[in-house]
């Protein structure tokens, strides 16, 4: 990357000097811990890497990809499962500056494949499976012409990680990136449209890193338990161990809950991150066998609004002290908000289950956080006049250093997504929500989400709030039947996991009556039974609600 002769000098802003700083403090600590196999009887064997180990291997790795011309600014696909390589291979590339370009495959292969192609990535580094899917489908991969096989290489071309890897170690020189620089492309889940590619800047991920370790008061001393991949990578960064949990990250709501149980348990686990549907799936399981885990301190959860049922079942495990902080943010800003357990059982609960929404707290240190009047048009400068009072529904819009600027490559997304102000810039989250007189935030759904009628506008978090009240609802979905603003509302109805079905004509009355009984569901007139809904791949947690609202369509 080439640089004015007139530019300023610019500090070294880099997520890599997390890891060599922390190698230099504590070398001989366990970074990361991967599960490998087990033995007749069950029993796992782990493999780890040391941070000064991971440091020397990440400093080997970035070596061997500048040489093969893996440089500052290539970006690069990276289609790794989490491992010992997959650590090494994300922090050697930022020591070279080179822009990791982090796909979900959860995705289905057609989203992921567009998204691919939409990067322009000049590399890949991935499994055998990601090189077979570039040979099957080459036409999106046009713009490579760097490929490197993590693992065996079978029938393709290109180099292997073992060829690139520098066989004599000395300490990398890191690329002095600047904190406005792109670090990374992590492209969203499109959950609610399609998934676009976030411009990660080295200051964004700086600021994240200090973000978390405040909030949440976390030390090097700690262990985690990583359940998402790409939380694991803050772990090196703050110094915590990560243990890569064995499970299927893209599908948390299936994990084994006895393997997560079991990583926690190994290992004095301190600290995980859960999606929502993780923690009712192994609350469940642990309410049931009377299950305690005394090293557990802090759990958080993110990625969808987490029930307070679930919250309370898998508080049940937890010792005194030690909290569930749900917190609250998205791939283009994170954190923006997060509170505890306590907090939730003993206050918010029996709001949210009244329909005031979900509490996600208040806002983290350095964020800002403004509700603003409804809209679905671009809002190009920021003007107080936007601005709702306390307490009425409106777009949630965050400013600070973990918001990032934009999307690769999407100036339309961008325009409706950024609203400029002087020098800085809002982030419209696409969330509806209020905030209350003790500063917190109440989610109250997306904005695409909301049900216009020819009377008023509904809302999905507080209405299904009502709904999931009823013991044998598991989850329900608000959608809409119709033209906008003439729209009727349709209330999806996802059963108790061994609800067995029956007298689904009783139950409807009930929820009937449910609905009638409050001013926010009263116009509600129509449930339908869905067998499981349709949700994200990510956390498994949010609700398709678009292809819901076909199906209600058609059931009609």
């Amino acid at each position: 990357m080439e640089k004015s002769p007139d530019a300023p000098v610019c500090t070294t802003v880099n997520v890599a000097t997390y890891l060599r700083t922390m190698a230099r403090i504590q070398p001989y600590k366990r970074a990361v811990v991967c599960p490998c196999r087990r033995d007749g009887q069950g029993r796992v064997a782990y493999t780890h890497l040391t941070f000064r180990q991971l440091d020397i291997e990440s400093d080997c790795l970035a070596w061997g990809l500048e040489d093969k011309g893996v440089s500052r600014g290539v970006r690069t696909i990276l289609m790794v499962r989490p491992s010992l390589d997959f650590f090494a291979l994300v922090f050697a590339l930022f020591k070279v500056g080179a822009v990791p370009v982090m796909v979900d495959p959860g995705m289905g292969i057609s989203r992921m494949l567009n998204c691919l192609k939409e990067s322009r990535a000049q590399a890949l580094i991935g499994i055998p499976p990601a090189h077979v899917l570039r040979t099957l489908a080459p036409g999106y991969f046009k713009s490579v012409h760097t490929f490197i096989t993590v693992g065996s290489r079978w029938f393709w071309g290109g180099l292997t990680l073992d060829q690139v890897r520098s066989r004599q170690w000395e300490p990398f020189k890191m690329a002095d990136t600047r904190a406005d620089e792109i670090a990374a492309i992590l492209f969203t889940t499109g959950s609610t449209g399609p998934a676009k590619g976030v411009f990660y800047s080295h200051g964004v991920f700086d600021a994240q890193v200090r973000a978390i370790r405040d909030q949440f008061g976390i030390t090097p001393k700690e262990i985690d338990l990583p359940t998402f991949p790409l939380f694991a990578l803050f772990d090196p960064a703050l110094g915590m161990t990560a243990i890569i949990p064995d499970m299927d990250p893209t599908k948390p709501a299936r994990v084994n809950p006895e393997r997560i149980i079991e990583a926690i348990v190994n290992h004095g686990v301190t600290n995980m991150f859960a999606s929502p549907a993780l923690l009712n799936r192994v609350g469940r399981y642990g309410n049931e066998k009377g299950i305690k885990l005394p090293t557990l301190k802090r759990v958080i959860s993110a990625g969808a609004p987490a029930a307070p049922a679930d919250i309370e079942r898998f508080c049940a495990m937890l010792v005194e002290g030690a909290q569930i902080h749900t917190g609250y943010g998205a791939t283009e800003a994170m954190p923006v908000s997060a509170f505890g357990s306590d907090e939730i059982l003993a206050e918010t609960r029996k709001l949210s289950e009244q329909g005031y929404g979900m509490c996600v707290g208040k806002p983290v240190a350095g964020i800002d956080v403004r509700i603003i009047r409804i809209s679905d048009a671009p809002i190009a400068q920021w003007t107080d006049d936007l601005l709702l009072p306390d307490g009425e529904i409106g777009e949630i819009s965050v400013r600070g250093d973990q918001v990032t600027r934009g999307y690769y490559e999407r100036p339309r997304d961008d325009a409706l997504a950024k609203i400029v102000d002087g020098g800085t810039f809002w982030h419209r989250m696409g969330d509806l929500g209020w905030i209350d007189k003790k500063g917190r935030i109440w989610f109250c759904g997306r904005k695409n989400h909301r049900v216009t009628t020819s009377a008023k506008t509904m809302f999905t978090i507080p209405c299904e709030a009502i709904f999931n009240n009823h013991p044998r609802v598991f989850r329900s979905a608000l959608v809409g039947v119709g033209p906008q603003g003439r729209q009727r509302p349709v209330v999806c109805i996802e059963l108790e996991p061994g609800d067995d079905g029956k007298n689904k004509k009783g139950l409807e009355k009930e929820l009937l009556a449910l609905a009638k009984a409050s001013p926010i569901t009263e116009d509600i007139e129509t449930i339908l039974f869905h067998r499981a809904f349709p949700v994200d791949i990510r956390h498994n947690s949010k609700i398709f609600r678009e292809q819901l609202a076909a199906w209600a369509e058609k059931k009609q």
